[in-house]
């Protein structure tokens, strides 16, 4: 029995292993519609054109909540020596979840009825075209914020080679997320893109080995029949710890 996992109960478990599969589903769709909406695009300054972008919008907003809840529960799978860790995650992955849900509703909804008015202006706020105000909060929400969060939980996964993977490539997605931030501080928005391959390619890859971490995070039998704290998956990978 792993130790370090005593707080984690097979129904964070059960939710982890969803939300886990939801964000890679959701990251699964997203990146096709990136593609094809990049493809669409006349001049690389233009923003994505519809429908992909619609399309875009929806996904994001899906998706926002189900990142809070899987790092809900990274903060519950977290031995108590690295809970700090796990909890500023969750706070910036919140942080994260929290503008850009309002920056795509707000852009789904008030900027397509704003576009009638025929005001130049409106474009510094509600448009993708860089520079405007809802760009700029998106990049901070998805490449500071999200890579600031994805940094702060790889340190909870330091036991077996499961476990080492997903902390690589958790450690991997923030640099690339935080990397994108050159685009905006250097004009160069296709820079950003690096940003991108952070937060959607691999990410969704560490999602698949998140859920499959969760999964091999059992609670066994104690010698008396009752069920055990659960336990991590070094179990599996190297050798049952001795307690």
């Amino acid at each position: 029995m792993a130790a370090g996992h005593l707080d984690f109960t097979e129904m964070d478990r059960r939710i982890g292993i969803c939300a886990a599969l939801a964000v890679f589903v959701s990251e699964v769709a997203y990146a096709p519609v990136l593609v094809l909406g990049f493809l669409a695009l006349k001049s690389p300054e233009e923003p994505i054109p519809d429908p992909y972008f619609s399309i875009l919008e929806l996904i994001i907003i899906v998706m926002a909540p189900l990142l809070v809840v899987l790092m809900v529960v990274v903060h519950a799978y977290a031995p108590r020596d690295r809970k700090t860790y796990s909890l500023t995650a969750l706070v910036f992955m919140t942080i994260l979840a929290g503008i850009t849900s309002c920056v795509h509703f707000v852009i789904l909804t008030v900027s397509r009825q704003m576009e009638s008015t025929g005001l130049l202006w409106l474009s510094f706020l509600f448009s993708f075209r860089w520079p405007s105000v809802v760009y700029a909060l998106d990049i901070l929400a998805w490449d500071l914020f999200f890579g600031l969060s994805v940094l702060f939980a790889a340190p909870v996964f330091k036991i077996g080679r499961l476990e080492r993977l997903v902390r690589f490539g958790l450690v991997l997605s923030g640099v690339l997320s935080l990397a994108g931030l050159i685009g905006p501080v250097t004009g160069n928005m296709q820079l950003r893109n690096i940003g991108i391959v952070g937060y959607v390619g691999v990410f969704s890859v560490v999602c698949l080995l998140l859920a499959e971490t969760f999964r091999r995070t059992r609670r066994p039998e104690s010698r008396d029949g009752n069920a055990s704290p659960l336990a991590g998956p070094r179990a599996t990978f190297d050798s049952v710890q001795v307690f």
